[in-house]
């Protein structure tokens, strides 16, 4: 019995050569792929698959939250995160929201094999190059250490409307993409500036881009595409 994937990255000819070398393993059916969060979660609620391959960085959602909804709507599918980051922060949030495994992007394709296949043998995989990452982070939350960051500090809905401001959408297009209405994301913003102690929107991009919540590309990809 094949394992069906699917596979997350906004980055299509990386998602696509991922995607062919996987296919030449037998075992493995590419079954979706996904250039952002929402599309991935979506594909997951209608394809059932046995594991979800994601980047962190994408538009829209990111790849933490898609795994964590993925985790609560689907259950018994197997998250595994691939991605450029090995940030303490970014590894840490990736495996609270319920991963199963965190590769580095520049890893050997026999790694990416063998994570999937301990992955789905009920196994956790982290890369030898961010396990003492993960070794600190925990060291710190036992001495009561540990930094607040984005997902501990903001709920699942404020990550989700500060994202999208620092990716450039407006009031009304974030009330379209959320289905709330625009008074309830300005209320948002509000608090979000309050709680996080800032002002204007800025500054609220800069607190994403260094938490991890989008990237300075996908800033810059939203600026250009209004401007062309």
């Amino acid at each position: 019995m094949s394992t069906r994937i699917i596979l997350a990255d906004d980055h299509r000819i990386l998602r696509e050569g991922i995607a062919a070398m996987l296919r030449q393993v037998p075992a493995f059916e590419i079954v979706g792929e996904a250039s952002d969060g929402n599309e991935t979660v979506r594909l997951a609620r209608e394809l059932r698959p046995d594991l979800v391959v994601t980047d962190v960085s994408m538009p829209g959602m990111n790849g933490i939250e898609a795994i964590r909804r993925i985790v609560e709507d689907v259950p018994g599918v197997r998250t595994l995160c691939l991605s450029v980051h090995d940030e303490k922060r970014l590894v840490s949030a990736v495996m609270d929201a319920g991963a199963s495994g965190y590769l580095l992007k520049d890893c050997a394709f026999d790694e990416l094999l063998r994570a999937v296949r301990a992955v789905m043998a009920g196994q956790v995989w982290i890369s030898p190059a961010i396990a003492g990452v993960l070794m600190e982070d925990y060291r710190n939350r036992r001495a009561g250490a540990s930094t607040p960051s984005a997902f501990s500090e903001l709920t699942a809905r404020e990550r989700e409307v500060i994202q999208l401001i620092a990716e450039g959408c407006s009031t009304r297009e974030i009330a379209e993409r959320l289905h709330v209405s625009a008074k309830t994301i300005g209320t948002h913003r509000e608090h979000l500036m309050a709680k996080l102690r800032v002002s204007g929107t800025a500054e609220l991009t800069r607190y994403a881009i260094r938490e991890g919540l989008t990237t300075l590309d996908a800033h810059a990809k939203r600026r250009d595409d209004r401007g062309a």
